[in-house]
C-alpha cells in the first residue's frame, strides 16, 4: 500500500485574508487559490464529505473532476474511444452516445474509472 495526497499540491488551511502575505511566504507555498485578491473559501460541505472518508479509512485516490453533462470519452475497457456526454457519477456512470444529425442517442453504463473528460 502507498500513500499519497488526495489532492497533490495543495494544503487546506484556514486564515485571516490580511494574512494572505505571511502565507504566501510560507516554505513551498506559490500561490493562494483566489479571485483578483480575495482568496477563494472551499466549500465547508465539500471538506466535511473528504474528511468523512478519510477517517473513515476508506481506499480513496484522486479522480480527474468530471461534471455531469460534460463531453468525455472512455479511455479503457471495450467502450475505448467513444465519446458522449456523461449524466451520473457514482460506481457505474451513464454516457450518452449521440447522433447529432438524427438527434438519437443511446445511454450506457461504464465504469466510472473508465471516463476522462475532453
Amino acid at each position: 500500500m502507498i500513500d499519497q495526497p488526495l489532492f497533490p499540491g495543495y494544503l487546506f488551511c484556514s486564515f485571516d485574508k490580511d494574512e494572505r502575505a505571511q502565507v504566501l511566504r510560507a516554505p513551498g507555498v506559490v500561490h493562494i487559490v483566489s479571485s483578483g485578491q480575495d482568496p477563494l473559501p472551499v466549500n465547508e460541505s465539500e471538506l466535511h464529505h473528504i474528511r468523512t472518508v478519510v477517517l473513515a479509512e476508506m481506499a480513496a485516490n484522486p479522480h480527474p473532476f468530471l461534471k455531469i453533462g460534460q463531453r468525455v470519452r472512455i479511455d479503457r475497457g471495450p467502450l475505448t474511444g467513444a465519446e458522449g456526454i456523461l449524466t451520473a457519477l457514482d460506481g457505474k456512470s451513464s454516457l450518452i452516445l449521440s447522433i447529432s444529425l438524427l438527434q438519437r442517442s443511446i445511454a450506457v453504463e461504464v465504469n466510472a474509472d473508465w471516463v476522462r473528460g475532453l
